[in-house]
């Protein structure tokens, strides 16, 4: 609407000396106080928290301005948009937060990357305005390892001095720790900080030093390598401990066997000594060397043997992890949960498959409960609770081995962002990553923590779908507001923040490799993964590993033509069905995922899950053998034993099969295969059906779909489906008991 112009009356100038007084409107007064957190901090990166409080007048947007003195960068933000302009950085509101009351607060986050130093930012700006409320930093301390050298050698058995500098730009450092890799060697809380470490065999190793201040923040040194030699003299022995495995339990009172295999190319082997940790337990001076450990009471323990010549020279095998138990209870972290254990095996699913023609076959195989909304912590519609499913896996471990139970923990807010059929109860814009965190991850973690279950081995798959899609699918809003939100990377924090515990297991998703499996998305994924386990509180340590194929159809091994194949002069990753992608079965692109995580700073104990309970790919439909055709698409299509239209076909796929049944270490870096998608439950729905048990539509699910940009051709593979009948799973369980492979 036009405005109307003012009259201004002749009397009114005169009465003013013939100047008109114009009332300017009062502008809104601005006023900040600002909270800077260093949170974590590691080399070459940190986390960083926010907290503005308005002390001015009401905003309804907010821009907040600084300068990083030292060349910081910001790798990723969330509940705010960042601008980077050199050193000057701005974060402004997103649409859900501008409004802020005066008095009132609101934060944002960051991962940022540092190279020589990250002090904390001097001064800050609000909608341009010089915050007058004063600032309140916080900021991790510094550290450098001093002694030894990089790459310093020394004789075994050696001493090795080790020292750092560490200091606290606002308040005092509370502690230094050492570290050999991921083991603690020792802590020194007061300057200059040192510790002696004594006794080191031979062998590589890698030193860092860990300094935390006095409100918890943390830095980690750059890491030191350092090589300990068997000295002079003629060469060493050889020795390798042959028994116990790695992994081995047993129940006490033990007796457990050593024996080990020593020899000397230029002398004798004197002795054999047989340790746990640096405890002599025996020796033995005659081949074959053995000696019997007996009355070992329940505990973890490290053994290893060391070979001695002639000569004096020495040589110790690595230690070796064996658990005792008492009946099953371990109470500690192995690094492989599913070595020397049974899978539980869940009632409620395991009693529908006993019920199908032949299902006694499989019925006691072991799957994984979805804890997929609030409702299913404490269970709904008739399906067991987290604590009851717990109580059951105790029951079954009665007989002394330990048991792993499988939980999917599955309940971010805007979940599963690019699909609807597995879209779940929680929204972003409702408050919905507070809700995760106090109804949804607390509860479950409190069940988790008791005592009453310290000897179980609990492996949790954390949020599947969920990472991925902020690589692939920021197009889509949803995603995006998951990422611009942080609700995906803190929640995941929260949740394994909470569930890093001695008997508990976490797996984060990595999709699968007809998703992640190109160049351009599998880099992304594995730095936003390394960040994301970075800014827990445990690091890298918070994580067991990660998972492929979650509740997906991607096959384990194509056996008739690998990723170099070459068809009439072409590569096959020419065929539409490969389409360029590096990868052309999950077992490839899992081994491969791992080993750049490794390459990011994962440690190299990192295990992988693979879900196989849907990707056998038998039955009359399966190559028998390669094709022998020269056309690259026909020999592809022709030779793959997955049958999809398109490998990222997902749901209730026809044609399908059992794959392999769940094992331990079944290939190099696997810590195991696993059914954690319950044969015969459904993926989604063709219509719209009302229900509580998260069954959602998707046009996906339906086979007269002709498909989108998304899924590449049409759905004539999915079946049709009704997922709450009994008839529907029976179907769908009879189709894999079919297609199984291998054949049961």
């Amino acid at each position: 609407m036009r405005r109307k112009l003012a009259i201004v009356s002749i009397a009114a100038v005169a009465a003013t000396g013939g100047a008109i007084a114009v009332m300017q409107p009062a502008l809104a007064a601005t006023g900040c106080s600002v909270k800077y957190t260093v949170t974590n901090q590691w080399p070459g990166g940190f986390g960083a928290s926010v907290e503005i409080t308005n002390t001015g007048d009401a905003l309804t947007s907010w821009s907040l301005g600084w300068d990083f003195v030292a060349g910081q960068g910001i790798q990723q933000m969330w509940q705010a948009v960042p601008t980077v302009s050199g050193l000057h950085v701005t974060a402004k509101n997103e649409s859900y937060n501008g409004a802020v009351p005066s008095g009132g607060k609101v934060a944002f986050g960051f991962n940022g990357s540092w190279t020589t130093a990250n002090p904390v930012p001097g001064a800050f700006t609000l909608n341009g305005a010089a915050c007058n409320g004063g600032t309140t930093t916080n900021q991790a301390p510094t550290v450098s390892l001093t002694s030894p050298a990089a790459n310093a050698t020394f004789s075994a058995p050696a001493t090795i001095g080790i020292a750092a500098n560490a200091a606290d730009a606002d308040g005092t450092v509370a502690k230094v720790e050492f570290y050999n890799g991921s083991t603690l060697l020792g802590t020194d809380t007061s300057a200059p900080y040192s510790y002696s470490w004594a006794g080191v065999a031979a062998g590589s190793y890698t030193l860092t030093a860990k300094a935390y201040d006095n409100m918890g923040l943390s830095t980690a040194s750059t890491a030191v390598p350092v090589t300990v030699t068997t000295g002079g003299g003629n060469g060493a022995p050889s020795v390798a401990l042959t028994s116990p495995t790695a992994g081995s339990t047993f129940t006490a009172p033990a007796t457990v066997a050593l024996a080990a295999t020593a020899s000397d190319s230029d002398g004798t082997v004197t002795k054999v000594d047989f340790y746990n940790g640096t405890t002599l337990l025996g020796s033995d001076t005659t081949a074959p060397y053995t000696y019997s450990w007996t009355g070992v009471a329940a505990g973890n323990y490290t053994v290893s043997a060391k070979a001695t010549d002639n000569a004096g020279n020495t040589t110790s095998t690595s230690g070796t992890a064996i658990t005792v138990t008492t009946g099953g209870d371990t109470g500690s972290h192995v690094d492989n949960p599913y070595v020397g254990a049974k899978g539980y095996v869940n009632s409620d699913w395991s009693a529908l498959a006993a019920a199908e023609p032949g299902g006694s076959r499989v019925a006691n195989t072991s799957t994984a409960i979805w804890i997929d909304r609030i409702a299913a912590i404490t269970g709904a519609n008739g399906a067991k609770g987290v604590r009851a499913h717990l109580d059951a896996a105790l029951a079954q471990a009665a007989g002394g081995t330990p048991v792993v139970i499988e939980f999917v923990i599955y309940d971010l807010p805007n979940r599963d962002c690019a699909a609807l059929a597995s879209n779940g109860e929680l929204k972003v814009s409702e408050n919905g990553l507070a809700r995760y965190k106090t109804e949804f991850i607390d509860p479950i973690a409190a069940i988790m923590s008791d005592s009453k279950y310290s000897s179980l081995r609990i492996v949790n798959v954390v949020e599947d779908d969920s990472l991925p899609n902020l690589v692939t699918n920021l197009g889509l809003a949803n995603c995006a507001e998951a990422n611009s939100s942080g609700a995906y990377v803190q929640g995941i924090q929260y949740a394994l923040n909470k569930l890093h515990k001695n008997n508990i297991y976490n797996y984060l998703d990595i999709g699968h490799h007809a998703w992640l499996g190109w160049d351009s998305n599998l880099g992304p994924a594995v730095t936003l993964m390394a960040n994301t386990v970075k800014g827990t509180t445990a690091g890298f340590n918070s994580v067991d590993g990660f998972i492929s194929n979650t509740a997906n159809y991607s096959a384990l091994t194509e056996p008739y033509f690998t990723i170099t194949t070459q068809v009439g002069g072409q590569s096959i990753r020419q065929s539409k069905w490969v389409d360029w992608n590096q990868y052309v079965d999950e077992l490839s692109f899992t081994q491969g995922f791992r080993n750049a995580l490794i390459t990011a700073g994962f440690p190299s104990t990192l295990g992988m899950l693979i879900d196989t309970s849907r990707n056998g790919w038998g039955g009359t439909a399966r190559p028998a053998g390669p094709s022998t055709s020269t056309d690259v698409n026909t020999f592809v299509n022709g030779s793959r034993i997955d049958r999809r239209i398109h490998a990222g076909n997902w749901c209730n796929q026809s044609g399908a099969g059992l794959g392999e049944r769940p094992r331990a270490t079944p290939a190099t870096g696997i810590d195991a295969y696993v059914w954690i998608k319950p044969p015969g439950e459904s993926d989604g729905s063709s219509t719209a059906i009302a229900n509580s048990d998260g069954k959602g539509f998707d046009r996906m699910c339906d086979p007269t779909y002709t498909g989108n940009s998304l899924n590449g051709n049409n759905l004539t593979g999915a079946l049709p489906n009704s997922p709450l009948s009994g008839a529907w799973f029976s179907g769908q369980f009879q189709q894999l008991m079919t297609n199984a492979y291998p054949a049961l």
